[in-house]
């Protein structure tokens, strides 16, 4: 009686082994599967996610810098020139002071723009009817910037329609970071060409179904120039080489 017990326990426990053999098997293919196509997949749809995070982010800076700083500045304010008593230009001066006031609102204003797309909060945008246009107002409010089909990561035309709709999402990371830079070049002869230019940077998590990953958006925008003109020489030499004359050449 005793064998006969252990025989149908036996019989018992043996299809169970196999069901769970099989289960282990079939979570072990899906765990490599997984990481095959994040593998293969996941560098193409960081750049499809970035391209659209770098294009929303571009939005907001320009109408920003737009708005609170190319509307609101005069660019002669931005520059102090001093002249002597003969009406030449001894010393060229940058007001910034003039623009760090409104260069504050649109880093602030850029900073909530992001925040309020990463929660979502599509109509309390500032800029919405330049956004909108663009994205789908419905999946803004699900703090969703894109959505493009799995079968578009292959390269096909056939199969770019195929497949589940993969969202992208942004996380606004720390703050909106800005500064002002001036760059000066020669114009023409004894002339100089004041640029003045905002850069601001921007760094966002871009959130997919397989990884997140940071991107950092720097933006450089100019806001103003200015042609400051100097005297003309009596004489005036480009450069020398071997074929240039020592002997300069009046320039009337």
């Amino acid at each position: 009686m005793q064998k006969v017990k252990l025989k149908k326990q036996y019989l018992f426990l043996k299809p169970l082994n196999i069901i769970l053999i099989i289960f282990f098997l079939v979570i072990l293919t899906a765990i490599f599967l997984l990481k095959y196509l994040s593998n293969q997949v996941s560098p193409v749809m960081f750049e499809y996610a970035k391209t659209e995070a770098k294009k929303i982010s571009s939005i907001v800076i320009n109408e920003a810098v737009a708005k609170y700083i190319t509307e609101k500045i005069d660019p002669d304010e931005l520059f102090n020139i001093t002249k002597d008593d003969n009406g030449e230009i001894k010393s060229v001066d940058f007001n910034a002071q003039a623009i760090n006031k409104q260069l504050t609102k649109a880093t602030t204003s850029i900073q909530q723009e992001m925040k309020k797309i990463e929660n979502g909060k599509a109509d309390e945008l500032e800029f919405k009817k330049y956004i909108f246009p663009d994205y789908d107002e419905k999946d803004l409010k699900d703090g969703i910037i894109y959505r493009f089909s799995l079968g578009s990561l292959w390269n096909s035309n056939i199969l770019y329609t195929f497949g589940p709709k993969i969202p992208v999402k942004i996380n606004l990371i720390g703050d909106v970071t800005s500064n002002v830079k001036t760059e000066i070049k020669n114009y023409g002869i004894n002339n100089a060409l004041i640029q003045v230019y905002v850069n601001l940077k921007v760094t966002e998590k871009i959130i997919l179904p397989f990884f997140n990953k940071d991107v950092t958006i720097n933006t450089k925008i100019p806001v103003a120039m200015k042609l400051v003109t100097g005297t003309v020489p009596n004489y005036y030499v480009s450069g020398e080489n071997s074929q240039t004359p020592l002997v300069t050449i009046p320039a009337e």
